[in-house]
């Protein structure tokens, strides 16, 4: 866009990505958009106070979240064509990533209202990176469904999926999303990725039994990217019989314990399954 702020009698909607977590992970562009403008929409007023203080930024804020949204969208819509520009932030990251900005950027473009983004920081496709999984084609999921319908539902479909999937997840709800993934997607490999820019960052990466022991020995801190392999094309046939299957990587130097998890990953199941079958057959 050629014009500046003050050539237009119509406001305009930035939409500005701030940090995930170190506060040095924010642009030039969105330092000056956030110091011009006349108002801040903010998921969490307090959250962002904190980072304008940091910045030595004055500018208003008005609060914009999930739970007021359907009445705040239309004054702040109001506000942007009487010709107020308004900066949209979200907690952190890129607003409309797994919160309502997507909902006022529709329906400013609704209003015939000018939108622009000032892009930065975004946890999931930080989470992606530091994987190392595959990051040409993925599936980003934000949160899984609360409810448990259009939870499994979910999960049914996504199980399918042959793109890396990327997903967030709260720490206190993590032991149990893992075990759901592993119920609906077998022994897959999965990177649990937290506290992403900040002093103690890790991406944990394992197949889900693993991950699993590991967060009932130590309860998870910080918010969760996980990023989860698709379905993998079977680039041979394997024999009917789980415990050939097991044979052919024992064959090829592995241990049991090492070629039951190969096979098990072939196959999509649990390393159970794999388990029982091998010591019935030996």
């Amino acid at each position: 866009m050629n014009y500046t702020m003050n050539e237009k009698t119509e406001g305009t909607l930035y939409i500005c990505a701030t940090p995930i977590g170190n506060l040095e992970d924010i642009t030039l562009r969105v330092l000056r958009v956030l110091r011009e403008v006349d108002l801040i929409a903010a998921e969490d007023t307090r959250r962002t106070l904190q980072l304008l203080n940091h910045y030595d930024i004055k500018t208003p804020l008005a609060s914009y979240h999930e739970h007021n949204r359907s009445g705040r969208g239309p004054q702040l819509v109001s506000k942007l064509l009487l010709g107020t520009n308004v900066a949209l932030v979200s907690d952190s990251g890129m607003p409309g990533i797994s919160d309502p900005g997507w909902d006022l950027a529709r329906l400013c473009r609704e209003a015939g209202v000018d939108v622009t983004i000032c892009p930065g920081a975004s946890a999931g496709i930080a989470g992606l990176v530091l994987s190392g999984f595959d990051s040409r084609r993925y599936a980003f999921e934000g949160f899984l469904p609360r409810e448990k319908r259009r939870r499994k539902e979910a999960l049914a479909a996504l199980a399918k999926e042959r793109r890396t999937m990327v997903m967030y997840e709260a720490p206190h709800r993590l032991l149990d999303t893992l075990r759901e993934l592993f119920e609906n997607f077998g022994d897959r490999e999965v990177a649990a990725v937290r506290e992403i820019t900040k002093k103690f960052e890790e991406a944990r990466r394992g197949v889900l039994t693993e991950l699993i022991e590991h967060y009932e020995e130590s309860p998870p801190r910080g918010e969760f990217v996980l990023v989860i392999e698709g379905v993998q094309e079977i680039e041979r046939e394997w024999p009917e019989d789980l415990a050939e299957h097991v044979g052919i990587y024992i064959q090829a130097g592995l241990d049991e314990k090492d070629a039951m998890k190969r096979a098990a990953k072939d196959r999509g199941i649990s390393k159970s399954d794999v388990y029982s079958a091998y010591k019935i057959k030996k």
